[in-house]
């Protein structure tokens, strides 16, 4: 029976592919910040789906934390077919805001570097043994520009690939999904209105449901629905000054929103990852 890993496993994204992965069979490894959450998750999961799930309690801003999360998922005596890098945070510091250089880091090596640790633990690992997935949750974000968010998903976008061309043949199969605006706690914990159209958004179910099946037929980049890929084939071809514009607009529209919400910042970076 095969077993995946899961960063940011308690909610939203993180938490529907445990419960998809669960519900085919997969055993779990969860890994997050809270304690309480993680043992109420996998005790719901278990209960459900009768799938062993073990809880790895880390902080990936932690160096050492980070290092056992790698180990657990580099073990040959416990094998992890299944990869999923879904931790991370809503980011909304402007690029010129000394004070928040410390959660610009944070953000970094939450979404960046260990990104690039557990998947390179993934990755030679799954290489020894001729199959395994890795799947990187980046975003549509990084086709536009806004702050260091995008700069980040743009990151986890092309690292991937790379990963992708360094795994090529060997039998794993390496993906980036890159969801547009999906229904979740995200948006609340971020400080980012919902009031968008009906059509922007994106079943969470449905999502999680094609990330796995683009995985497995080996699709690079993932982006759900038909809408979406729409919308990243006008990102991709049309004009980087009305990217740019439309960056603008959204990144001074959120920094609004949170600037009437200054509790919500503090208690989402207590909630990282």
């Amino acid at each position: 029976m095969a077993t995946a890993l899961v960063t940011g496993a308690t909610a939203g994204i993180g938490n529907t592919f445990a419960r998809h992965l669960a519900a085919r069979g997969d055993d779990l490894v969860l890994v997050a910040r809270d304690r309480d959450r993680l043992n109420e998750t996998a005790e719901q999961l278990h209960r459900a789906y009768g799938v062993d799930v073990e809880v790895l309690v880390a902080d990936l801003s932690d160096e050492a934390q980070l290092s056992a999360v790698a180990e657990r998922v580099e073990s040959a005596d416990r094998p992890i077919e299944l990869l999923v890098n879904n931790a991370g945070f809503g980011l909304h510091a402007k690029l010129l805001e000394a004070d928040k250089l410390p959660l610009q880091r944070q953000a970094m090596d939450v979404m960046c570097w260990a990104v690039l640790v557990l998947s390179g633990a993934a990755g030679r690992a799954m290489k020894a043994r001729g199959h395994g997935t890795i799947i990187n949750v980046a975003s549509t974000s990084a086709w536009i520009t806004a702050g260091n968010y995008s700069a980040i998903k743009s990151w986890a976008l092309a690292y991937t690939e790379g990963l992708y061309n360094e795994l090529k043949g060997s039998g794993v199969n390496v993906s980036a999904l890159c969801p547009g605006w999906v229904r979740t706690e995200f948006h609340q914990r971020a400080g980012i209105s919902a009031n968008l159209p009906d059509i922007v958004w994106v079943d969470i179910d449905t999502l999680v449901s094609e990330a796995l099946a683009d995985a497995e037929k080996g699709v690079v980049i993932s982006i759900p629905t038909f809408k979406w890929k729409a919308a990243i084939f006008v990102a991709q071809h049309g004009p980087r000054s009305f990217i740019r514009w439309f960056s603008r607009q959204l990144s001074s529209s959120r920094h609004k929103q949170h600037a009437r919400r200054p509790h919500l910042h503090k208690q989402h970076s207590q909630k990282a990852s």
